[in-house]
């Protein structure tokens, strides 16, 4: 049974830093293609980052890129996502999401990720 768990969510000031985990049970990171989603309050969830099966490339939505940085670490068994300057618009629930291969062009698309965790909460005050 596969398992993902997010850690590392609260609330921190417009400016502030986080960095979120998600500990992943009944399969390898390094088999799987992830990526970090996100659900303001009222809205549909988005697509923050996503990692692929390499572990090398990466790719971002343009409203957070150059602020959050996705990696795994393989040994840890654990994908994370580093928030820099947290801004009110990014309060959310954020979500990781996995799968054993999710074709570029739909790494965007939650549909595309088999296996998911049930969120951490991000609150950024002004």
């Amino acid at each position: 049974q596969v398992q993902l768990v997010e850690s590392g969510g609260g609330v921190v000031q417009a400016g502030g830093s986080l960095r979120l985990s998600c500990t992943v049970s009944g399969r390898a990171v390094r088999q799987s293609a992830m990526a970090w989603f996100r659900q303001p309050p009222g809205k549909e969830r988005e697509f923050i980052a996503h990692i692929r099966v390499n572990g090398v490339n990466v790719y971002y939505n343009d409203s957070v890129e150059g602020r959050f940085t996705i990696s795994r670490d393989n040994s840890e068994n654990t994908l994370y996502l580093q928030m820099h300057n947290l801004q009110p618009e990014d309060t959310a629930v954020y979500h990781c999401a996995a799968s054993s291969y999710v074709i570029l062009s739909a790494i965007r698309t939650t549909g595309s990720y088999a296996y998911w965790g049930q969120g951490t909460q991000v609150t950024v005050s002004a």
